[in-house]
Parts: structure tokens; C-alpha cells; sequence
């Protein structure tokens, strides 16, 4: 009977320690400590000679040749550059010690993979290529580069709604969801408990009963400090088969970096949605956090969800750690229920992976706005622009494209509000229109020309373009553009105020320094 209760105790205490060493501030103290552990392992060997000092200097301005040379981004190389400078025996080492990662490269290497393995299953269908070729000539030949190289064909035969809100997009996926019949998947950042989650939970469930195949992922950081300990083990049984996504954990390492940001729901196959809002009350106006809380989504139907589809069981299978190929043909939808869709516009519902050498989601935006011939219409929570974006838009305004960007007028992180006025005076002598919204604007979008736009979850921040996995769909001649563009003009004219270059010039001494400083912290924020 002891021996009993003594294991009992033991496993008790096991997952309470298992409980604290996971939770976010913990895993935030024990990384520092890491990093100071290895700065005080390498300063402390310099101060044995002034050899050593030489030496670690040498391997500094080395190691500052190759970050110079690397095919990184400006803003990465600048990240490490200047603490090298103040700091080059402990900057040095942690460079080496991040960027050699045995974890990261088998990570890298299982997602290629995975990427290849499931490459027969998204072949494009060369009719309505050619039929895009005969449309635009341009369209045509970003979808060649979509085509060959992010490996997310586009689609005809499909139909696209297009929501204003979290709450319209809410009332309609319920019903959705309650229709399913064959399977449910869904891929989140952040799930937080509360009276809209209550009520997917609740579907899921009921779905889960039925026999549905209910696939569910979160990500270990988005979610680590809003959801109770083990808590895919609790959804997993009840029948809600659901896996998380890196979890954050108290080991430095490059990955933890890299975090799941895609907003996925795909219904038996030919329903489909995504956008910027997760699975929590202020994404539907439940709960008041930074004013209204603007987002917007779309609904897809048709051949379209198949890329979404996909995108889902690639990461379901790289996050199982799953090496044999996924039975992918059954998760086709009924052709009849395909067939019945007809649309002469085109959709591409695409990934953006941290993993592979293709920046897509940066490159779609860039693509839109060389492109533009008459107007170019931004929304983004997070302006914190790379300077090949910032050339563009503003090369764009340049050459007379209207460019207008709606922003926070709330913001969720005021260091970022900061940062982003980094960039709004300059924005606004080159002719662009910069626009704050009455609350916070967490929409994520692009429209131009009355002819293309994209609705997802990529921001216009280091992070969303280049670290995290992001999805989004392009949109060219479908109606739904013309209701993008309808959302706009209607903020543009009653949800937001217009900022002046007044406004940028009188901003106080200290914001403007604030700004400066933040710039070199650019590809963490």
C-alpha cells in the first residue's frame, strides 16, 4: 500500500515539475540563463590572456565577413552585426551555438520531405493554366513561380466569401462544422478557453461521436499560457485526435523561433477557411481587449480547399514525425460536390514555410504591388517593414499607384506601434496614405485594381515573413475582391482617421529615439 501511494506521489510531482518547467515565464528565466551561461563560459576564458582576447576578436570580424556574405535579409544581418560590435566574444558564440543545431537541420530536412513526398498530389491542371495565360500574362507567370517553387497550384471551380468580421466568420463556420461527415481539420496559433471555443469544443466533440475524423493542432507558444497543462492529451480523449505544434520548452534552440501561425479549417474537403482570427473571445468582440478588434477571413468552396487540405496534412505528419506516405486520395471531397462549383476567377491558397529558401508570402505582396496599375490598398496589425518592401511601396506611390495602409489605432504591443512609426514619415512624403484604425486592426490583407487580393494571416513584420509558417490565398477576378475592396472604402471613410506628416513631425524626442533604438531589435519583434 505504500509502495503505492509513494509511486502515486512520485508521478504527482513528476508532472507537477513537468507542468512548471513548461510554463512561459519559466522557459523565458531558463533560456536566459543559458544565454548568460555561455557568454560567462567564453568572456570568462578570455580574461586567462590577452591571446585569447585576440583570438575571440579574430573569430568576431571572421564570423561578421560571413553573416555579411550569407543571402540573409539586411534587417538579420544587422540584428547580429551591431551586438557583435559591443559585445563579439559573447555575440559570437551564440550565432555558433544557434546556427549549428543538429534539431534544426533534422527538422528542416523531415519537412523538405514531406514537401516532396506530397508533391504528385498538388499538380497543377494545365487547362486552367493556359486559360490564365490567355487572361494575364502577368498572373500567369506568378503563378508558374507558386507552381514550381512554394508547390501550390491555383484553382478554378471554386467560390469565395468573403468575411468583415470575426463574428461573421464565427456564425458561419459553426455551421459548418456541424455538417462535417467525413472529417474536421483544424491548425491554430492561439486557442484560448472561453464562451467561442466553448462552442467549437462542444461541435468538435459532437463531431468527434459521430465517427468524424476530428484533427486538431495548436501551437506550444501562441497557446502555452491560455490553455491548461496536457491539454492535447484531454481533447485527444474525447476523441479530438490533436497535436501541438513546438512547444515551447526551456532548451535554447533556433527553432523555438519558427512558430505556427496558419489559421486553418478544412470541412470533408471542400469547404475550407482562413484569415487572421484564432480561437479566442476578442476575435469575435466577446471580450473587449484594445477596442473593437477588427479581422477579417474568407470561406472557400471548391477545388481551392484541396491546398489547404494538403497544407494541413503535411504539418499533421512533419509534427507525428510520420515517414510513410499519407493515404491523401481519400481526403479528396465527392467530385459531384466540386463540379457543381463554376467561376471564371482563379484561387491559390498557399504556405509559407521558414524552412525553404522561398519567401512567398513576402513575394506575393511584392508581386501585387509592382504590378499595380491604379490603386494598391494595404491592412496590417504590425508595420515593421523589410526595405525591400518599404522600396516598393514606396516606388509604388512614386509612379502614382494610391497606396494606403490601415494600421492599429489601438495597438496590442506598443513597441511595435513605435517601431512602426519608424517608417510613416517617409511613407507619407512619397505620396502614400497611412490610416489609423478606431480600435485594433489585426486584418491582414492586400487588394489592387479591383482584380486581385489576398486574405491570411501573413503580417507585414520580420517575423510573419520570415520565421513563422504563414498561409494566405490569392485572389485574382473572383467577386470576393470587389468585397475586399468594399471593406476598405467603408474603413477608410468611417472606422479611421488619417495620419499627416504633421502628425509624424510632432511626434515627441523620445518616441522618435524609441523608434531608432527598436530598429536594430527589428527581426525579434
Amino acid at each position: 500500500m505504500e509502495k503505492q501511494h509513494k509511486e502515486k506521489f512520485l508521478k504527482k510531482l513528476k508532472y507537477a515539475l513537468i507542468y512548471v518547467a513548461t510554463q512561459r515565464l519559466v522557459v523565458i528565466l531558463a533560456l536566459l540563463l543559458q544565454i548568460l551561461l555561455l557568454g560567462f563560459f567564453f568572456v570568462g576564458l578570455s580574461q586567462y590572456s590577452t591571446r585569447m582576447v585576440i583570438i575571440f576578436q579574430g573569430i568576431a570580424a571572421v564570423t561578421a565577413i560571413y553573416i555579411l556574405n550569407t543571402r540573409q535579409k539586411a534587417e538579420f544581418k544587422i540584428g547580429w552585426l551591431v551586438p557583435m560590435v559591443a559585445f563579439p566574444i559573447f555575440t559570437v558564440a551564440i550565432y555558433f551555438y544557434l546556427s549549428n543545431q543538429y534539431y534544426a537541420r533534422v527538422v528542416r530536412r523531415r519537412y523538405a520531405n514531406k514537401c516532396e513526398e506530397t508533391k504528385p498530389f498538388l499538380m497543377q491542371d494545365e487547362d486552367t493554366l493556359e486559360a490564365l495565360r490567355q487572361d494575364d500574362e502577368g498572373v500567369y507567370r506568378y503563378v508558374n513561380y507558386m507552381k514550381d517553387y512554394a508547390g501550390y497550384p491555383v484553382h478554378r471551380n471554386s467560390e469565395v466569401t468573403y468575411f468583415r468580421s470575426g463574428e461573421e466568420k464565427f456564425e458561419v463556420m459553426k455551421r459548418e462544422l456541424l455538417k462535417a461527415k467525413h472529417y474536421i481539420f483544424i491548425e491554430m496559433f492561439i486557442v484560448d478557453q472561453g464562451t467561442m471555443w466553448d462552442e467549437i469544443y462542444t461541435i468538435l466533440r459532437q463531431k468527434a461521436e459521430e465517427g468524424v475524423d476530428v484533427r486538431f493542432i495548436y501551437d506550444g507558444l501562441g497557446s502555452q499560457s491560455l490553455l491548461p497543462f496536457n491539454y492535447h492529451k484531454k481533447l485527444t480523449a474525447v476523441g479530438i485526435k490533436t497535436r501541438v505544434f513546438q512547444p515551447f520548452v526551456a532548451l535554447l534552440s533556433s527553432v523555438q523561433n519558427n512558430r505556427d501561425h496558419r489559421k486553418i479549417v478544412v470541412i470533408d474537403g471542400h469547404t475550407g477557411f482562413t484569415g487572421g482570427d484564432n480561437f479566442a473571445d476578442e476575435y469575435v468582440n466577446r471580450f473587449e481587449r484594445f477596442g473593437y478588434w477588427k479581422d477579417t477571413a474568407v470561406m472557400l468552396r471548391g477545388e481551392a480547399v484541396w491546398n489547404l487540405t494538403m497544407l494541413f496534412l503535411q504539418m499533421w505528419e512533419v509534427i507525428g514525425q510520420e515517414d510513410e506516405a499519407g493515404d491523401y486520395e481519400s481526403y479528396r471531397p465527392s467530385r459531384h460536390r466540386i463540379e457543381d462549383i463554376h467561376s471564371d476567377g482563379y484561387v491559390l491558397a498557399y504556405g509559407d514555410s521558414p524552412l525553404d529558401d522561398e519567401d512567398v508570402g513576402e513575394l506575393t505582396y511584392l508581386n501585387i504591388l509592382n504590378t499595380a496599375k491604379k490603386y494598391c490598398y494595404i491592412s496590417t496589425p504590425y508595420l515593421i517593414l523589410s526595405e525591400e518592401m518599404y522600396g516598393a511601396i514606396v516606388f509604388a506611390a512614386k509612379r502614382g499607384i494610391d497606396v494606403r495602409i490601415i494600421v492599429p489605432g489601438i495597438p496590442d504591443k506598443w513597441y511595435v506601434k513605435v517601431m512602426g512609426e519608424y517608417f510613416f514619415e517617409g511613407l507619407i512624403k512619397a505620396g502614400v496614405r497611412i490610416y489609423e484604425y478606431d480600435g485594433f486592426n489585426h486584418a491582414k490583407m492586400f487588394v489592387s485594381d479591383d482584380e486581385k487580393a489576398v486574405v491570411g494571416t501573413i503580417n507585414l513584420d520580420y517575423r510573419s515573413l520570415y520565421l513563422h509558417f504563414e498561409n494566405a490565398c490569392f485572389l485574382y477576378k473572383m467577386p470576393a475582391v470587389r468585397s475586399v475592396k468594399a471593406d476598405f472604402d467603408n474603413m477608410f471613410e468611417y472606422q479611421c482617421r488619417e495620419l499627416t506628416a504633421e502628425h509624424c513631425k510632432n511626434r515627441p524626442f523620445g518616441r522618435k529615439l524609441a523608434s531608432a533604438l527598436l530598429k536594430i531589435l527589428e527581426p525579434m519583434l
